[in-house]
């Protein structure tokens, strides 16, 4: 076993655990499971400073991420892309990009650094949480850096929940039909578990369109994380914010690769079903486990003191893609 993994060990059993606990209160109350493992692992905060916990935690925020993240490419085929038809690839391309270059500008507006507002602009048009990982894997190392993930992290779960319940709603009130509400909803639902929930409550039509344009979505996730390591690259040798001694980030990250071959893969259909599936489960796990990490890694009063700028920055963010997804359909 290498030494780093037999070390780090204790760290990513415990990180497994809370993982297991948290995937267990999200299905029984059907709640966000990262807001679960979150909670959760700041409530074991003093673990991450012992010296037998404390590598292995930080092992599981690092490297089990990225594993995770490589993993989400057995969500998507070439082909489910390809059945939506020109329009709505159109329209998902417009909205994620716009919503990520508006983050980053009111980012700048109100103070924070550029990469705050990729992160929080990321997580609101691409996929919630697992955006906010992945995006966090490829930035610059920063003191900042965990604290404004785990920020983004409550922030986008929270806001998905609320526009699971709200949104059906509003595509009552705005009088659209089956397949153009289901367009609406996974175009701009954050979290896929919230975008299946909200799409299926109405029927099973606006499921199906709600979750092929979801998954167009998660398939944005590759070119903005090169967008993110390109920002990176390019900041990282003069960005004093970085930690002492951290190299250039390479050109594109190997979890962005592996996601990317994953996803060619799986479009092939030689991947047995039951791999495809159990790469999914992992790929949750991963993410799942590693967001306990990073809660461990954190302190509550850091969370508490972020002040109003950032919330309204995801606000609006949030009202921003609705709006602008909302157009795009009425002038579809």
């Amino acid at each position: 076993m290498p030494e780093a993994l037999s070390v780090g060990l204790p760290g990513v059993f415990l990180s497994a655990v809370v993982a297991v606990a948290a995937m267990a209160l999200g299905a029984h109350y059907g709640a966000p499971v990262m807001l679960f493992a979150l909670l959760l692992g700041m409530a074991l905060n003093f673990l991450s400073q012992d010296g037998k916990a404390a590598p292995g935690i930080d092992l599981t925020a690092r490297q089990v991420l990225r594993l995770g993240v490589a993993l989400l490419g057995l969500r998507i085929t070439v082909s489910q892309v390809a059945a939506l038809g020109w329009a709505p690839v159109l329209m998902v391309l417009v909205s994620v990009a716009l919503t990520i270059a508006v983050g980053m500008l009111l980012a700048r507006l109100m103070g924070f650094r550029l990469f705050f507002g990729l992160l929080t602009g990321g997580a609101v048009a691409i996929c919630g949480a697992s955006a906010a990982l992945a995006l966090s894997a490829a930035m610059p190392a920063h003191p900042l850096k965990e604290r404004a993930t785990l920020f983004t992290v409550i922030g986008v779960s929270t806001l998905s929940t609320l526009a699971m319940l709200l949104y059906p709603m509003l595509t009552h009130a705005l009088g659209m039909a089956p397949v153009q509400a289901g367009f609406f909803i996974g175009g701009t639902i954050h979290d896929v578990a919230q975008v299946v929930g909200a799409g299926y409550s109405l029927s099973h039509e606006a499921g199906d369109a709600a979750t092929l344009v979801k998954l167009m979505r998660v398939a944005m996730l590759l070119p903005v994380i090169a967008l993110a390591a390109a920002l990176a690259r390019r900041h990282q040798p003069s960005d004093g914010g970085g930690e002492p001694g951290a190299t250039r980030p390479p050109l594109l990250p190997w979890f962005a690769v592996a996601f990317a071959v994953l996803v060619l893969l799986n479009s092939t259909g030689w991947l047995p079903d039951a791999v495809v599936r159990a790469g999914q489960a992992a790929s949750q796990f991963f993410l799942v486990a590693a967001m306990a990490a990073i809660g461990m890694k954190t302190h509550l009063r850091e969370i508490v003191s972020v002040g109003w700028k950032p919330v309204a920055l995801m606000v609006l963010e949030t009202v921003f893609l609705a709006v602008l997804f909302w157009g795009l359909l009425w002038l579809r």
